[in-house]
């Protein structure tokens, strides 16, 4: 048997992955809102994005952000 940390710590990476990955369902969603016809290209830049807009929404959630200023010191170093 499992010690409880090892379990809780399973847990929370099933919990993890479940919540990173993209569903069936949501996945069917977008695939609905989509025309008759698409290429693959279409289909795969917008689960990326849609991927990208959940990643963030999920930070924004947990307060993994910068501030406007913050953001501003770190594009003035990619440009020096």
């Amino acid at each position: 048997m499992l010690p409880k940390e090892i379990k809780i710590s399973i847990f929370e990476r099933i919990d993890k992955i479940m919540n990173d990955m993209l569903t069936k369902v949501r996945l069917k969603e977008q695939i609905d809102k989509f025309p008759d016809e698409f290429s693959i290209d279409e289909l795969v830049e917008k689960l990326i994005l849609i991927e990208k807009i959940e990643t963030g929404n999920k930070q924004s959630e947990n307060g993994e952000v910068i501030t406007e200023s913050e953001m501003e010191n770190e594009i003035e170093k990619w440009f020096k």
